[in-house]
């Protein structure tokens, strides 16, 4: 799903016209994104929790050449933590289909 498409559905589910819909959806996610951006929490209900973490540095292997040992230096990340019923409903989602997602074959 891209953000057109939600921008399409909630025009036609409320009537509003999709020029005010894009506006206060890209809003929506501006201010999200500056808030993550200056280290701050955003909590919205029943959907999840968009947080700044920092990773801390580690020893990883190159690919390419396993016995070098490389710095992995720290860095901050995005973390997103799914609210309860999002997470519930893609709990339903893969109990209901995971047999049948695991045996079909690409055609």
């Amino acid at each position: 799903m891209t953000k057109r498409d939600i921008v399409s559905r909630i025009s036609n589910e409320t009537g509003m016209i999709q020029m005010d819909v894009q506006k206060v959806v890209q809003m929506t996610l501006d201010y999200i994104s500056d808030a993550v951006a200056h280290g701050k929490k955003v909590e919205l209900r029943n959907f999840g929790v968009f947080e700044v973490r920092t990773r801390k540095p580690r020893i990883g292997r190159n690919p390419n050449e396993p016995n070098t040992n490389v710095t992995i230096p720290q860095r901050t990340v995005v973390r997103f933590k799914p609210g309860k019923e999002m997470r519930e409903s893609v709990m339903r989602l893969s109990a209901g289909g995971a047999g049948a997602s695991k045996t079909a074959s690409p055609a």
